[in-house]
């Protein structure tokens, strides 16, 4: 028996060495990799460095957004004895409620967030309390220094300031979000795992995000908002937007959108970038369009004499002009100087509806304006079945009724104009500055030929008569020759139609200016949203002051001097017959004549009344005295 024992002995020794050799070649051979990497996460810990979200600055280099460091407060609920105490301590601290706080630190888990990106003092204050199970970590806080100046255009950001969610915080943030780095270290086995002195540390730096240079004049969007602001408030209005380019680059260098506080009553900058992402019908600004294709198509001069009545049917709709005439003998000139809807319907009906089309979406309607800005809105347009003949559209649409655009694309299509007939896609981004320091340009769409120059130069001369003599008076700036155009617009109400429960009408004022008329380095729209009837619901009242108060502050602002040597295009002078009516409507003294069109109120009360123009109490009106609005929505 004993012998039989000392024999077993050796051969299960030799098993046991077999097993301990076949492991060794097991971790040795076999599969060192990962082995040693279990070690190391064992041993090797790391902490994330956050990373700083890029700037946005205006052209100058002004910040308009940027991110700072900030300590976070977190909980480690496993650790923490009393949450009720606890709480109780950092409620008045982080004027965060004490039961929520409570909660927060009983869950399960070791990480609770209790606080993001609190001030240095209040931070100090947490950490100097030196509660178990409490701490701080780095994130960053996106501030922007001049408030809410230019809130829609640049957008918010998610609420611990790592990813846009809005505007171009959004539309940017692949460039303007940082790459995180990594502190790795030796770490003990002791409680708390602190890192081991002596032993080795490798920090991979965190790459803050690219900085983005816009187009934005940051002087002058203050003066913008401010400005728009004021005329708003004059005309008792619900809002309105505000675009100030250069047409020659395409860039936008202010873009106010304001919206009235249902409980302040003040003018405050909305969250919506309306005037991308808002479509509006925009009325007779929308003319130049119409009179741009008729000279392109060579169907007219500037001089070529028409005979213009008062009213036209189109369809089964009987459209009107504002100011009762005779049939009467009118250049185009006089046509676009006095806003006749019905010159400019028998303008479009000479195009037809293809050609009409066409030159609408060759001015930018129907497709984006270059920006590429989220949520963008491409307009409305009409299908080419609407514009069949005897079709409502025909007189409609030519008028700037049944079609809807956004505030740039109209500013565009005026662009179209200052270029000499040449579409330069819009911009908001300059350049990105890289973390390296490398500056990159940003591309933008190539330009196309929309109209000759001629064509341009041709509309262009038309609007110096409608702000010199026409119903665009209130926008001239001392010492410049303007371009300009009216338009008060009709808005359609939910149901479709223009009528709203009540049976009241609501309008959107615009004027469209660019200077100097000769050679044009400046373009300025303003559009004003539900101007009060009691007071003027007329673009030459409400928005052309408000451009010419605009535009006199940006010349001195980017030093844009009156065109030197410079003159307009040789168009006809205006008609006696056509100064009586511009004159009706805008005496001489600049003065709006009461009994013009009735009074103010009486004008958008009127069931007659479109406001299609800024001085038109009537754009269209039907054999039955329903008005535009069941043109517009026949229209589409």
């Amino acid at each position: 028996m004993l012998r039989r024992r000392l024999l077993t002995l050796p051969v299960l020794s030799l098993v046991l060495l077999g097993v301990v050799g076949v492991r060794l070649v097991d971790v040795q051979v076999r599969h060192p990799d990962r082995y040693l990497a279990e070690g190391e996460d064992q041993r090797i810990a790391s902490v994330t460095l956050p990373a700083g979200r890029g700037a946005l600055v205006d052209r100058d280099g002004q910040a308009l957004a940027l991110s700072v460091p900030r300590r976070t407060v977190y909980a480690d609920p496993s650790i923490i004895d009393d949450p009720g105490a606890v709480a109780a301590q950092l409620a008045p601290l982080l004027h965060v409620d004490r039961l929520e706080l409570q909660d927060r630190m009983t869950g399960e888990g070791r990480f609770s967030v209790l606080a993001r990106v609190l001030d240095d003092d209040v931070a100090d204050t947490v950490e100097a309390l030196d509660i178990r199970g409490i701490g701080t970590f780095l994130e960053y806080k996106r501030e922007r220094p001049s408030d809410d100046l230019a809130r829609s255009v640049v957008g918010t950001v998610s609420g611990d300031g790592s990813a846009g969610i809005s505007g171009l915080e959004l539309q940017l943030d692949d460039l303007l979000t940082g790459t995180p780095g990594e502190v790795t270290y030796e770490r003990s086995k002791a409680p708390g795992g602190g890192a081991i002195a002596g032993t080795r540390r490798r920090i991979q730096e965190a790459q803050p995000g690219a900085q983005v240079s816009l187009t934005l004049d940051q002087a002058l969007q203050y003066e913008t908002e401010r400005i728009l602001a004021e005329h708003l408030e004059r005309a008792g209005a619900e809002g309105g937007t505000a675009i100030i380019s250069r047409p020659s680059t395409g860039e936008v260098l202010a873009l106010a959108n304001l919206s009235r506080d249902e409980e302040t009553g003040a003018f405050d900058p909305s969250a919506n970038n309306l005037g991308l992402t808002t479509v509006y019908e925009p009325g007779s600004v929308n003319k130049v369009i119409t009179v741009a294709g008729a000279l392109e198509e060579g169907l007219v001069t500037p001089d070529t004499v028409w005979s213009v009545p008062d009213e036209l049917e189109v369809g089964d709709h009987v459209f009107t002009d504002s100011h009762p005439h005779p049939t009467t003998d009118w250049s185009i000139t006089d046509i676009v100087a006095t806003s006749s809807n019905v010159g400019t319907i028998m303008l479009g009906q000479g195009l037809g509806g293809d050609r009409l089309d066409e030159y609408l979406r060759r001015f930018g309607f129907g497709s984006g304006t270059g920006v590429d800005f989220p949520a963008e809105s491409h307009g409305l347009l009409l299908d080419a079945e609407d514009y069949r003949d005897q079709s409502t559209a025909l007189g409609s649409v030519p008028i700037g009724q049944g079609v809807s655009v956004t505030a740039l694309q109209m500013l565009q299509a005026f662009n179209v104009l200052a270029n000499d007939g040449t579409y330069v896609p819009a911009r908001l981004v300059r350049e990105v500055t890289r973390a390296d320091g490398t500056v990159e340009p940003v591309p933008s769409e190539e330009p196309h030929r929309v109209v000759s120059a001629t064509t341009a130069a041709s509309v262009r001369a038309m609007m110096e008569q409608v702000v010199s003599r026409g119903t665009g008076q209130a926008a001239a700036v001392p010492g410049y020759s303007v371009a300009g155009k009216t338009g008060t617009a009709r808005k359609p109400q939910p149901d479709g139609g223009y009528e709203d429960e009540d049976g009241r009408m609501h309008y959107v004022a615009t004027f469209v200016g660019l200077l100097p008329a000769e050679n044009p380095d400046l373009s300025i729209l303003v559009a004003v949203d539900e101007p009060d009837p009691s007071r003027s619901i007329y673009a030459g009242d409400v928005a052309a002051p408000a451009f010419s108060e605009l535009a006199r502050w940006a010349v001195r602002d980017l030093d844009i001097p009156p065109a030197a040597g410079g003159s307009v295009s040789e168009v006809p002078d205006l008609s006696d017959s056509a100064r009586d009516v511009t004159d009706a409507v805008i005496p001489p003294s600049g003065a709006r004549e009461e009994d013009a069109t009735g009074t103010a109120g009486d004008g958008a009360s009127d069931p007659g009344a479109t406001g299609d123009d800024a001085d038109d109490a009537v754009d269209a009106v039907d054999a039955d005295g329903d008005g535009a609005a069941d043109a517009a929505g026949d229209g589409g």
